[in-house]
């Protein structure tokens, strides 16, 4: 394990940077940049020594759970600002869910006008290769997507009983984060599912020529699931189709927002862990959308939604799965803390970050039983 964590460590220092800087800037955000490295670290200065320091640790992390944060949001598309998913959503986590702990790993270094490597040309990827590393000849990706898989991948490959918690950004993320946990489970023999609370399908083979987006990355990982029906949707409710439309096109399972909050939580939640057990999987992840709750809820997000879940709904369900089921990988997407695109009397950023901390620390926890 050790040479195989060394050239994982190697990747990580080179593909990575310390948490919260995902972002690049330079004098922007400065203040909040350096407000979560006194937190992380009890100091604002030199804290790339400390990060990196801390990698050496990992092996023998207690955490099942290993925090990462992609702070991209060139997959989205209707209202941008989830990049700044990632600082924020640490910075609420320590503050209020101090019960809250596991691995922090670090950000992916991002060029925010890159999505995925193969959407570039080779003039390109070199110059920005030496943009990144230093070296116009580097092997490494230079788009966050790419990076992020390429790093799962080396992850699952060198820590067989940890999971990534990923952080993002806008819901493209998870396409490379489930794609790499998918693959890994699959060769480890394990039957898994994906658990999905969202507003939105994200079920578009393509929009607007882009097949890798925050609304079309479910469609792309079903080939990697045992079965299509093994991706379960929670919390629909902005669609130009019906849920007939879906089910039958993809043959995934969705349950509804308006379902949920007329049938009760428990009834689904009691409904999906039956198809679970028939279907007999071992291990699910579950990828959160911040819109999957009403806008009340959650409207820092670059498309918030009327009539949806409350807080209460998705832990209720997500409880009742984690007692059947191991929850071994997870994300939580879509949290823009500077966009607040609510009315008045609705909720602000603020309510937003707690809500979504509250998820993520839950999330966690379950990563680490």
């Amino acid at each position: 394990m050790s040479t195989q964590f060394d050239a994982f460590k190697r990747k990580v220092e080179h593909c990575l940077c310390a948490p919260g800087d995902g972002v690049f800037t330079v004098n922007t955000a400065k203040e909040r940049k350096a407000a979560l490295r006194n937190k992380l670290y009890g100091q604002s200065e030199n804290v790339d020594v400390l990060w990196r320091d801390s990698l050496t640790q990992l092996p023998e992390s207690p955490h099942k759970a290993v925090m990462l944060g992609i702070s991209s949001d060139c997959g989205g598309g209707i209202l941008r600002g989830a990049n700044w998913g990632p600082l924020f959503l640490r910075s609420a986590l320590i503050d209020q869910q101090t019960q809250c702990r596991s691995f922090d790993l670090g950000d992916v270094r991002v060029i925010p006008h890159l999505l995925h490597d193969k959407y570039l040309n080779d003039a390109t990827i070199s110059n920005c290769q030496k943009a990144l590393y230093g070296d116009k000849n580097d092997d490494y990706y230079v788009s966050p997507l790419s990076i992020t898989e390429d790093v799962c991948d080396s992850f699952y490959a060198t820590f067989k009983d940890k999971g990534i918690f990923g952080i993002g950004g806008d819901h493209s993320i998870s396409y490379p984060l489930t794609k790499a946990y998918l693959k890994a489970k699959r060769e480890q023999g394990k039957r898994t599912a994906i658990i999905h609370f969202d507003a939105h399908t994200d079920l578009l083979v393509e929009r607007l020529g882009i097949d890798l987006c925050f609304g079309s990355w479910c469609t792309h990982i079903l080939e990697f699931l045992p079965a299509p029906h093994h991706l379960i949707q929670f919390g629909i409710r902005s669609s130009g189709k019906p849920k007939s439309h879906w089910e039958s096109t993809f043959g995934v399972k969705q349950h509804w927002a308006n379902e949920i909050i007329e049938r009760g939580a428990k009834a689904v939640a009691d409904e999906t862990i039956a198809q679970l057990k028939a279907d007999n999987v071992d291990e699910v992840y579950v990828s959160f959308d911040i819109d999957a709750l009403d806008a009340e809820f959650a409207s820092a997000t670059g498309t918030p939604e009327d009539n949806g879940l409350t807080p209460q709904h998705a832990l209720d369900i997500l409880q009742a799965i984690a007692d059947e089921f191991p929850i071994t990988g997870a994300d939580m997407m879509e949290i823009a803390p500077f966009t607040d695109s609510s009315l008045v009397g609705q909720a602000s950023s603020e309510t937003t970050l707690r809500e979504g901390a509250k998820i993520s620390a839950f999330l966690i926890s379950a990563m680490n039983k």
